[in-house]
């Protein structure tokens, strides 16, 4: 009961989206970005806000989709320029378009960009130092508790644009759809991902054609069984839209499996990453929920 009131109230709190690198770049490592998530967390009070990145989502999808609606959604979004990676610089100009609560960060060494110097920038240490990154959790959490509540109680409230003259502001349209057309368009971008996949594959497979003739042959036998527990994967969740049910899960029940058997085999990206229809059935079994 009381796990159910707390779940309850977590989706009652307001989300605070966060635009950030996680990648290594410039002598930043992946560890780093780890650890400045891991600090703006902390410093964001769990029971006044959801902190998640805009690529984090509940719901399967295009990512790219699910950014831009994030960026759109979330009541505040906290974006990191530090290093001035190009993706985050992008999704910056994006929530800035919207014109929504947008507080901007970065570390000590990184340059104001032109453009968005007019924005308040708070700033913290390279190094994360311990003293300075204390600080700089109390005002970020002050700043973002004060952002939402003046865009909440002010609608004239603007983090860029109206600083610049009137704008009409861009707008996500929103429409109720029929569950056929929801999950023809699920399909759709499940299709999507695969062709990506798929060329990913071919792409990789080209480039490293001669590499792959001097691995071991359980390395290969382990990459091909990995691309092909991928592809299945993906063909069970479009299988299971297709019969109406979830297409949230790649997980079946025994009496959906000879169905999805049926559906795979006549699929041929998953005969060629399968090749063998008895390995085909192998790993759709490991799919197959115990009840």
């Amino acid at each position: 009961m009381a796990d159910s009131a707390k779940g309850s109230t977590e989706t009652t709190l307001p989300v605070c989206g966060l635009v950030m690198p996680i990648s290594a770049m410039d002598g930043y490592t992946e560890q780093h970005w780890a650890d400045v998530k891991k600090i703006i967390n902390e410093a964001i009070d769990p029971a006044q806000f959801i902190v998640r990145l805009v690529s984090d989502s509940d719901e399967s999808g295009i990512i790219q989709k699910r950014i831009v609606q994030n960026l759109y959604d979330n009541d505040v979004v906290i974006c990191d320029v530090s290093a001035k990676n190009p993706n985050v610089m992008f999704e910056l100009g994006l929530r800035l378009a919207f014109d929504k609560p947008t507080i901007v960060i970065k570390d000590d060494l990184t340059n104001y960009s032109f453009d968005t110097s007019p924005i308040e920038h708070l700033g913290y240490p390279r190094d994360l130092r311990y003293g300075s990154v204390v600080q700089f959790k109390e005002k970020l959490f002050t700043k973002v508790k004060a952002t939402y509540q003046a865009y909440k109680s002010d609608p004239a409230y603007s983090t860029f644009l109206k600083n610049f003259g009137e704008y009409r502001v861009p707008k996500l349209d929103q429409k109720e759809v029929s569950n056929e057309v929801f999950l023809t368009k699920m399909i759709q971008d499940l299709s999507a991902q695969l062709n990506s996949l798929r060329r990913d594959v071919r792409s990789y497979a080209s480039s490293k054609s001669s590499e792959w003739a001097n691995l071991d042959p359980k390395m290969i036998s382990s990459a091909r069984e990995r691309v092909a527990e991928r592809e299945i994967s993906l063909q069970i969740r479009n299988y299971l839209a297709s019969i109406g049910e979830r297409a949230d899960t790649e997980y079946l029940t025994p009496e959906q499996e000879a169905g999805a058997i049926d559906f795979l085999e006549n699929i041929p990206s998953v005969r060629n990453v399968c090749g063998d229809p008895h390995f085909l059935r192998e790993l759709v079994n490991r799919k197959v929920l115990p009840f």
